[in-house]
């Protein structure tokens, strides 16, 4: 029965190999989202000086979101493989990222997106005029919803940590 049971952990153990596949598929897809980038970029750059000010401020911002949106991809492949599949060498520099683990990831996460979603709702009041005011709502209730989350999630985590600190304090 106990080679079974060390059977099946190492199999269960193994299983999080089956992460890298999508973490590669994470990496392709950033490479596609680049490919995006750069053209809304030269769109942008061959079309500078045809645009009014607002208009300038919009492609911009929609940059911003598309950096923020990329960021957020390495951040979860990076910090997803260390916590999920495999520690990166020593001899591989990727300490620059620091140590997150998944508490603090869900809320560089939510935050990121909290982000994005400004940026966005911030595209749409640039635009005012082609919404409904019932969009205008949505658009704002989501927003707000996006932003109580992350607050929820940062408060979670911060309890879960004091928690994790009284009991270790207990058992001193």
């Amino acid at each position: 029965m106990k080679r079974l049971e060390l059977f099946i952990e190492g199999v269960i153990l193994a299983s999080r190999w089956l992460l890298v596949v999508f973490y590669i598929g994470l990496g392709i897809a950033l490479a596609l989202y680049a490919i995006s980038f750069g053209y809304k970029l030269w769109e942008f750059a061959t079309h500078l000086f045809a645009l009014e000010d607002s208009d300038s401020i919009l492609k911009m911002l929609g940059l911003i979101d598309a950096a923020l949106i990329a960021s957020l991809v390495v951040m979860v492949i990076i910090s997803g493989y260390e916590n999920f599949v495999s520690r990166f060498d020593e001899s591989r520099d990727v300490h620059w990222l620091g140590e997150i683990d998944v508490g603090s990831l869900k809320i560089k996460v939510a935050s990121t997106i909290v982000a994005i979603s400004s940026i966005h709702l911030l595209q749409v009041f640039l635009n005012v005029e082609q919404y409904a005011g019932d969009k205008l709502m949505w658009y704002t209730l989501i927003h707000l919803a996006f932003v109580v989350s992350a607050l929820f999630l940062a408060f979670i985590d911060r309890v879960a940590a004091l928690t994790k600190a009284v009991g270790k304090d207990a058992r001193k």
